[in-house]
């Protein structure tokens, strides 16, 4: 066994050397390595689905230049950042989430766009890169594909971002997305036009074939992953509260997919009122409905959206299925709205109802169902200010950027996917209920796919019916 010593080691007191200034380093860390295999991260059919998109796009803007850039993932602290997410119009156009990337669009002959990627390379053996850039050097990323690479996974061309700069300057007028880095946006000129951000918004609203394969790959592993956090109840009952299952869920989704989608909300009794309840920091009560609301992100981007209020010990009381029975009409007034040619608010104005005409059963409303469901009513919505739906996509609350008249004012086509999510949200310290129903909170969401003749619930592996959660609740703990 080696003795330790208290003596000085040798050169204590100088100053380390900056590696990439000792030639006797840098001749032989360049020297010696083998060349790993790298796989190319494009999920198949996305590069196909991209080009499809691009077209698209073409189709709608004419002869425009357009530049969509992938994104930076923030600075946390220091010099650790939080995970990189690609910006989602930058994949839709692409197919892939390559950091820094910059895609340009340029207008062919033939009306479609030249579409070139730019990407930062990794730095290889024989690079100072290779071992002194954290961001792209393979000593510390590991093997990555380079230009060539994700050329022959894209099929477009694929050239180093170091080129960029040249190639904006001789492309003055061209008009970039949301997504692109500012700084590369000012200093080039470009136009970072609402027009063209909502145009991409609404090429988004109708999924493609592979599209809608993914968000069934989504919904099919997060319905698995409510299975997984169900049967941990008892061990969140018994330590670990909320953050057990919301760390269930979170490993599930990072195992099957890229993720979540969105930030995991786990919400037991009191604080299942609470619409967005991602602290997931309180216990599980046993005795308390739980509110799950939860979606896989794939590794293509897509995410899932389902939520279920499950009772954590297999029975819901008199007062919680009162809540629960109403939420599931509603529920289930929404989802047969949801069909191609309906206006997308149908489903909101018919859920909204049902909620209505229950709460003044209860004698919580304080004028008629006629009233409160008028425009200058809404006394219902005091316990649901939420809207109850929202298009699906690569983003949890996909095409965000469209406006009114195309978003919630329009049609419903084959080949949308939604979400239909009414609740009730009686909180712990709202006196205008009575005390059986404070601090209980109950939503039910499901994700549908409108076809050409109704709409199919995609989630509907899950059961919907207060028994029918009780039921599977039962089964898996």
């Amino acid at each position: 066994m080696t003795d330790i010593t208290t003596a000085r080691p040798p050169h204590a007191g100088t100053r380390p050397p900056r590696l990439a200034e000792v030639p006797a380093f840098t001749a032989g860390i360049g020297t010696g390595w083998g060349r790993p295999e790298v796989t190319v991260p494009v999920v198949p059919g996305a590069a196909q689905a991209a080009a499809g998109h691009r077209a698209r796009l073409a189709a709608r803007t004419g002869p425009a230049t357009v530049v969509a850039g992938a994104g930076r993932a923030p600075v946390r602290s220091n010099d650790t950042a939080y995970d990189f997410r690609a910006d989602s119009d930058f994949v839709w156009l692409t197919g892939c989430a390559v950091e820094d990337a910059v895609l340009v669009l340029r207008a062919s002959a033939g009306g479609d766009h030249e579409a070139t990627l730019f990407v930062p390379p990794p730095a290889r053996p024989g690079e100072t890169g290779f071992f002194a850039d954290a961001a792209h050097g393979e000593l510390w990323v590991g093997a990555s594909p380079g230009v060539a690479e994700w050329s022959a996974a894209l099929g477009i061309e694929v050239r180093p971002l170091a080129a960029l700069d040249e190639t904006l300057d001789a492309l003055p007028g061209a008009r970039a997305t949301p997504g692109t880095d500012p700084g590369l946006v000012g200093r080039h000129g470009l136009h970072a036009e609402p027009e063209l951000a909502a145009t991409l918004s609404d090429l988004r609203m109708v999924k493609d074939d592979w599209e809608i394969g993914q968000l069934r790959e989504a919904v099919d592993h997060t319905v698995a992953g409510f299975a997984a956090v169900v049967a941990e109840i008892p061990a969140a009952i018994a330590h670990g509260g909320e953050r057990w299952l919301q760390g269930t869920f979170d490993r599930h989704a990072r195992t099957v997919g890229n993720g979540p989608g969105y930030a995991t909300i786990v919400g037991s009794g009191p604080h299942a009122p609470t619409l967005h309840w991602v602290r997931c920091d309180g216990p599980v009560l046993p005795d308390a409905p739980l509110l799950l609301d939860m979606g896989v992100e794939t590794r293509s981007l897509y995410t899932a959206d389902v939520t279920r209020t499950v009772p954590p010990g297999g029975r819901f009381d008199d007062a919680q299925r009162r809540v629960h029975d109403l939420v599931e009409a509603a529920h289930r007034a929404g989802m047969a709205q949801v069909r191609p040619g309906r206006t997308y608010t149908d489903f909101h104005f018919a859920a909204m109802e049902v909620i209505a005409r229950g709460l003044h059963d209860w004698g919580l409303l304080p004028v008629s169902v006629d009233e409160a469901l008028s425009p200058e009513g809404q006394q219902h919505r005091r316990y649901l200010v939420c809207g109850i739906g929202h298009h699906l996509g690569l983003d949890v609350h996909d095409c965000a950027r469209s406006d009114y008249e195309t978003y919630q004012g329009a049609a419903l086509e084959p080949g949308m996917v939604l979400t239909v999510e009414p609740g009730l949200y009686f909180h712990a310290h709202d006196h205008t209920v009575p005390p059986e129903l404070r601090g209980i909170g109950v939503r039910l969401e499901d994700d549908l796919l409108v076809t050409g003749d109704g709409a199919e619930v995609l989630s509907g592996g899950l059961p919907i019916s207060a028994s029918g959660v009780e039921d599977w609740v039962r089964q898996l703990i």
